[in-house]
């Protein structure tokens, strides 16, 4: 069964296409990322998705209910977290998922059971009664997991999971969020501008200025740009640089960066390099195909954090629906 299906779903605000034409589908159970930078529409496919925005036209399926004509069965069956926090911060761990429990109607007998269950699932089980404006930025993150999987649902959307976090706290919320997939068999989708968080991925759609460019698993992606990037140090850059593009018939370019070529085996390709140029290397290194080449190889041009259109809680907070 799949999770996600959209069909030609289109939002436009005014004269601006914010999606343009989205088709995709996401099977049950897989981690899908939706890749790409600031305001290239992603936030604003989750918005349709989660029912929260209405499309302009197309439709959406998920958890096997239409967005457009059943939002509230959607709603019943998703999960969802805000890029920007929204507990209450003067709230326990505890008093927040209850709270949660009671507005989404989860029987008491249930949220009784889950909620401790939840809380050491995501490793707050010793803090369920510390107030959350005690919590670190990560620990309010991993507790918004728990209370988006409260009422057992069967698609987790979040956006922009770790915006904000620091690298480590980053790889803690992604070890949690593998070990809710598998305990919990619930489908993630997340969006992100984050080229390490998409590696996480099963599967990754790259989105930009509201088109989706292309979509496949990382290791896919990556094998369509094929070459290793090899850059160099040297006494003399614009030389060196010309002496790979005459002896070896390269592309090579000379910048700020040192020499800059792309080869389909860098590591082999580095001894000759040294051998046949006349130029000192002091420096050498060689980087594997990365999603951002991806980009670039699709798009023209790399990631960049630009400002953007709004964040879903921007979205739900204007009450456009």
């Amino acid at each position: 069964m799949n999770a996600v299906v959209a069909e030609g779903l289109r939002k436009v605000y005014g004269t601006v296409e914010a999606v343009v034409d989205l088709d995709l589908t996401v099977p049950a159970g897989e981690t899908f990322g939706f890749l790409g930078p600031n305001g290239a529409g992603k936030s604003t496919t989750i918005g349709m998705l989660c029912t929260l925005l209405r499309p302009t036209a197309g439709r959406a399926v998920v958890a096997g209910y239409d967005v457009g004509r059943h939002p509230d069965e959607v709603r019943r069956r998703i999960g969802l977290i805000f890029q920007e926090s929204t507990l209450e911060k003067e709230l326990t761990a505890e008093e927040n998922l209850r709270f949660y429990a009671d507005l989404f109607g989860v029987p008491r007998r249930r949220s009784r059971a889950a909620i401790p269950e939840l809380l050491d699932l995501v490793g707050l089980a010793d803090r369920r009664n510390a107030p959350v404006r005690m919590f670190s930025g990560g620990m309010r993150r991993r507790l918004e997991l728990a209370r988006g999987l409260l009422h057992a649902p069967r698609v987790l959307f979040l956006d922009e999971p770790t915006t904000g976090l620091d690298p480590q706290t980053r790889v803690a919320i992604w070890e949690h969020l593998r070990r809710l997939r598998q305990e919990q068999d619930v489908t993630i989708f997340l969006t992100t501008h984050h080229l390490e968080e998409a590696e996480h991925c099963d599967r990754i759609a790259i989105i930009d200025h509201g088109e989706l460019v292309v979509e496949g698993a990382p290791p896919d992606l990556k094998a369509v740009v094929a070459d290793d990037l090899v850059a160099l140090r040297t006494s003399d850059d614009e030389e060196a640089a010309r002496a790979v593009r005459s002896r070896f018939g390269l592309v090579a370019t000379a910048g700020p960066d040192g020499v800059r070529v792309r080869v389909p085996d860098g590591a082999a390709f580095v001894p000759r390099l040294c051998a046949e140029i006349s130029v000192p290397v002091h420096s050498v290194t060689v980087t594997p195909p990365t999603l951002d080449d991806v980009f670039l190889h699709y798009t023209g041009r790399t990631i960049r954090d630009a400002g953007g259109r709004p964040t879903m809680a921007t979205i739900a907070r204007s009450g456009r629906a």
